[in-house]
């Protein structure tokens, strides 16, 4: 069993958001459809309201943190996690930022490091967003980045991003 210091430096963390819509209810039906597909959600971060990232919004994001545990491969899970926000009403644009209902990120597969035109593990901004780094930090902060060999915390003090990112509930 692991304690809950080698949570922290190790595991699979998702990042999930939205600014469309019954945000809150986006928030809750994202994690239970995560759990229908035999991921398991160990532990979630407080929800954070954000500003929009990279774009303009007047609706603010709701963001949060989960960590699971499953037993698939990164690219079977990122194909899982790509149908959830579709059941979800989640339309991609051209646009890489945008508002949307959810959005689900895959930040960390363990201490694995991929880069295909498929998929990117640790994802790649990681270390430029508060909105990621603040609630990670809630659940791992001595998780290091396999790349950039720093902590989440490191990370996240030496963030740069001028955001800011309110606690609106605690879990």
């Amino acid at each position: 069993m692991l304690t809950n210091s080698d949570m922290e430096k190790t595991g699979i963390f998702l990042g999930i958001g939205g600014n469309q819509g019954l945000r809150w209810n986006y928030l809750k039906s994202c994690k239970e459809l995560i759990e229908q597909y035999d991921i398991i959600v160990i532990r979630v971060s407080s929800v954070y309201e954000t500003p929009a990232w990279g774009f303009k919004s007047d609706t603010p994001f709701l963001n949060q943190v989960i960590q699971v545990q499953t037993k698939m491969e990164p690219w079977e899970l990122l194909k899982v996690l790509h149908q959830i926000e579709e059941k979800l009403g989640r339309v991609r644009s051209e646009s890489q930022y945008s508002s949307r209902t959810v959005d689900i990120d895959l930040l960390f597969y363990h201490q694995l490091i991929l880069n295909t035109a498929l998929i990117q593990v640790p994802h790649p901004r990681i270390q430029l967003r508060k909105f990621v780094l603040e609630p990670m930090a809630e659940l791992a902060p001595d998780f290091v980045h396999p790349i950039l060999h720093q902590t989440i915390l490191e990370l996240s003090i030496r963030c740069t991003d001028p955001s800011i990112c309110k606690v609106v509930v605690e879990i």
